[in-house]
């Protein structure tokens, strides 16, 4: 007798998978965007170390922040799991050919990453811890008079944050039974997108905390320090253009990408073809053009492009939209590539 075992008959994978609800996107979009504050910040602490005055740039960073909103990610990864108690077992190999094998220990360097970088001006960005616990005075000196800590600390930033942004996207593309997922472009599309998402996040929080001098209570301090400024007096305002001006290049690198990844599926094969068709007219068509284009895409880099040219006054509302946008774009290409199917294997 002939046995054929075959995992195609589980209704939870044939014929579409459905195996990823909603922790996954809310992950997908908290990484991403934690990631780009780290590529961000990153950047500004290379600046600092090679000697730039700190108030000629946008020289903030969103540790404490990114460490907040890592654990919200972290949580619904944790819910999405079926077998919660062997969580464990991921940190006891490292697969060099895994995309998740990566990203699970990208995850564990990133959160020493950002705490160490928080302690950079923590007790004046929030002046009642400082005053209770004068170590963290004596660490933030240590590191900012070091230029070569402070380097090292933008690498690993600028490291980690690309690994972290860019992995997702790999990691989906390497499901080559799920064709809208199947392309090089999604690595890319990702961490440009929490690029977008971080710079968003970052101005709409920078526009809400109080401003510098940090207020001294507790509670009022607990959000200043949510902006840490990284040099000893903070960036003069016209710098906060330059925020705009990036999240402008994100966008529009987003928008190239997203051509691309067209482009990429309708050349290929009947099945990459019908899986877009998800996207342009099907099912999740109204999320797709209304929320990751639409809203998160064309409305920010119009109403940006008229604050930059003072058509209109600065507002927070081109950061809400980009947000919408980034969470969209997360959700409409998980659902959407679960959806997805190859052709033949149905006809089979």
């Amino acid at each position: 007798m002939l046995e054929i075992t075959t995992t195609r008959h589980n209704p939870f994978v044939d014929p579409v998978l459905s195996v990823w609800s909603w922790e996954i996107p809310v992950y997908l979009f908290f990484g991403g965007m934690i990631a780009g504050m780290m590529v961000l910040a990153g950047i500004n602490m290379l600046k600092l170390a090679k000697g730039e005055r700190a108030e000629s740039f946008y020289s903030v960073q969103t540790p404490i922040l990114g460490f907040m909103l890592m654990n919200f990610g972290m949580g619904a990864l944790f819910l999405d799991l079926s077998h919660k108690l062997f969580v464990y077992r991921v940190y006891m190999a490292f697969e060099p050919m895994s995309p998740m094998s990566w990203g699970s220990w990208i995850l564990l360097l990133v959160y020493p990453v950002i705490l160490v970088s928080a302690l950079i001006r923590l007790p004046q960005a929030w002046p009642w811890l400082g005053e209770r616990l004068p170590v963290l005075q004596r660490l933030s000196d240590a590191i900012v008079a070091s230029p070569g800590k402070v380097k090292t600390l933008g690498v690993l930033n600028v490291g980690l944050g690309i690994g972290l942004g860019i992995y997702t996207g790999i990691l989906l593309s390497t499901m080559v039974a799920r064709p809208l997922w199947n392309s090089a472009v999604l690595g890319p599309l990702f961490l440009f997108s929490g690029l977008s998402a971080a710079a968003a996040m970052v101005h709409l929080v920078a526009s809400l905390v109080p401003r510098h001098p940090a207020p001294r209570g507790f509670l009022a301090g607990a959000f200043a320090m949510l902006v840490q400024p990284l040099g000893e007096r903070p960036p003069e305002p016209r710098t906060a253009d330059s925020l705009i001006k990036a999240d402008l290049g994100f966008l529009a690198v987003e928008l190239v990408l997203i051509g691309l990844l067209f482009i990429g599926l309708l050349s290929s094969s009947a099945s990459h073809l019908a899986s877009v068709d998800l996207l342009l007219s099907g099912k999740y068509a109204l999320v797709f053009w209304g929320g990751v284009i639409a809203v998160g895409i064309v409305a920010p880099l119009v109403l940006q492009a008229l604050e930059l040219g003072h058509r209109i006054p600065h507002s927070i509302v081109p950061a809400i939209f980009v947000l919408i946008g980034g969470f969209s774009l997360r959700w409409v290409m998980v659902n959407a590539g679960q959806a997805s199917h190859m052709i033949a294997a149905i006809g089979m």
